[in-house]
C-alpha cells in the first residue's frame, strides 16, 4: 500500500468530494474511484457509502481513517526527524510567504539570521495562503507565513507583525491632497480589492462593515502587486499595508494615507505544522521572527 494511496483516501474523506480530491491530486475523478476500489478490494470492505451526499464513512471506513492519519503522521514525523538529524552548517528552511509579506518585510530578517547562520540555505517561495497551509500541513515547507492566520489543532501559529493599513491612492485622485481622510470619505468610492477568498480581503470587508461604508468594487485579484498596479493608473482606490507600498510612496506613483478614525492593521502570523521537529537553525528563525527586532 503506498503513502500518497492513505494521502487520497484522507483528502477525500476531509474534502466529501470526488472532483475536489481529483484537482488537488492533479488526477481525473475516475483515478480516484479506481484509488478507492483497490483498497476496499484488498480488505475486502466497503470504506465509504457512495449512496450518501455527502459522502460517509462505514465503520470500516473510520477505522481505516483513523490508522491512515496515524500512518500519515508517523511518517511526516520521521521526515521531520531525518531533516533535524543535518547539520546545520549544511542545511536548508524552506520558508512559504504571502508575495506582500515575502517581497516587503521578510528580506530583512532574513539578513539578520544569515548573520548567525551564513551557511544555512533559506529557501523562500510566494504563495497563496491556501497553497501555504497545505504544504506546511503535508510537511513540504517548514514555516508558513500569512496573512489573518487561521487557527487549526493541527497548527502552532505565532504573531508576526501588525501592519499598518493605510488608503492607497493615485496621486490624480481627489483624496490624495488628503493628510488624513476619514473612513467614511470612502462612501461610493471605486474600489479595488483583493479576491473574496483572500483572507484580507474579509478583514477589510469587516472594518468597512464596522463603519458601515458601501465602496463600488471595479476590480478584484488575489495578489498586492496587480492591486498597485491598478491604484496607479487610477482606476480606484484600495486599502493595503503600508509596508507594502514604501517602494511607489516614495517614487510618488501612489499615495498612502492614513485614517482619522483609527490605527487600522493587518494581522500576521507564523505558521509551523504542530509537532515538527525543526534543527537549530529553524528553532532560531522562528525565534527571530517572534521577537520582531
Amino acid at each position: 500500500m503506498h503513502l500518497e494511496t492513505l494521502k487520497i483516501f484522507c483528502d477525500l474523506v476531509a474534502l466529501q468530494s470526488f472532483s475536489k480530491t481529483a484537482e488537488k491530486h492533479l488526477l481525473s475523478q475516475s483515478a480516484v474511484s479506481q484509488q478507492l476500489a483497490q483498497l476496499e478490494l484488498t480488505h475486502k470492505c466497503q470504506l465509504i457509502d457512495r449512496k450518501k451526499r455527502p459522502i460517509e464513512l462505514t465503520k470500516e471506513g473510520q477505522l481505516f481513517y483513523k490508522a491512515a492519519k496515524d500512518m500519515l503522521d508517523r511518517y511526516e514525523q520521521l521526515r521531520s526527524e531525518l531533516n533535524a538529524l543535518k547539520s546545520s552548517s549544511g542545511s536548508r528552511i524552506n520558508v512559504a510567504a504571502i508575495y506582500s509579506i515575502g517581497m516587503h518585510t521578510l528580506p530583512d530578517y532574513v539578513k539578520k539570521f544569515m548573520v548567525n547562520y551564513p551557511k544555512v540555505n533559506v529557501h523562500i517561495e510566494y504563495l497563496s495562503a491556501d497553497k501555504i497551509y497545505e504544504l506546511v500541513l503535508t510537511g513540504d515547507i517548514d514555516i508558513g507565513l500569512v496573512a489573518v492566520p487561521k487557527r487549526d489543532k493541527r497548527l502552532d501559529v505565532y504573531d508576526f507583525e501588525d501592519e499598518p493599513l493605510v488608503l492607497a491612492c493615485s496621486s490624480k485622485h481627489a483624496l490624495s491632497r488628503e493628510l488624513q481622510v476619514d473612513i467614511h470619505q470612502l462612501q461610493l468610492e471605486r474600489f479595488i480589492g483583493f479576491g473574496k477568498d483572500v483572507p484580507t480581503r474579509m478583514w477589510i470587508d469587516n472594518i468597512l462593515q464596522r463603519y458601515n461604508i458601501v465602496v463600488r468594487p471595479v476590480m478584484e485579484f488575489d495578489n498586492i502587486e496587480t492591486i498597485k498596479r491598478a491604484v496607479e493608473i487610477n482606476s480606484g482606490i484600495s486599502i493595503l499595508p503600508q509596508t507594502a507600498i514604501l517602494q511607489e510612496v516614495s517614487g510618488g506613483t501612489i499615495k498612502a494615507i492614513g485614517f482619522s478614525n483609527e490605527g487600522f492593521v493587518r494581522p500576521t502570523g507564523i505558521i509551523v505544522r504542530k509537532g515538527k521537529i525543526l534543527g537549530q537553525a529553524g528553532r532560531y528563525f522562528i525565534e527571530l521572527l517572534r521577537k520582531k527586532t
